[in-house]
């Protein structure tokens, strides 16, 4: 198993920008590629980002492109999503996702955490 714990939503003003942390532990071992998702009220779970096992593919949905980058660390166990320009309508449940591929696309999560809320008033 795998555990996924995300930190670091909050709320901001439209322009703002927050950072998000997602760590993983358990049985981690291995290549893997991470990424987020979100969900707003009365919506369906969208992918947002995600980064392979080197960090050299990402992938953003059109929406985020240009505003938000994902990375993750040298250890390959936290992965982050810098959130800029922020807008009212990102606001969500930001979930992190863990798949055991090096690389998938589309990407999809085998693990997920509980999610963090993010929330950016105009």
């Amino acid at each position: 198993q795998v555990q996924l714990v995300e930190s670091g939503g909050g709320l901001v003003q439209a322009g703002g920008s927050l950072r998000l942390s997602c760590a993983a532990s358990g049985r981690t071992l291995g290549s893997s590629s991470m990424g987020w998702f979100r969900q707003a009220p009365g919506k369906e779970r969208e992918f947002v980002a995600a980064i392979s096992w080197s960090g050299i593919n990402t992938n953003y949905a059109d929406s985020v492109k240009g505003r938000f980058t994902i990375s993750r660390d040298s250890a390959k166990s936290t992965v982050y999503l810098q959130m800029n320009i922020l807008k009212p309508e990102d606001t969500a449940i930001y979930y992190c996702a863990f798949n055991r591929a090096r690389w998938a696309n589309p990407f999809t999560g085998d693990y997920w955490g509980q999610g963090t809320q993010v929330t950016v008033s105009s």
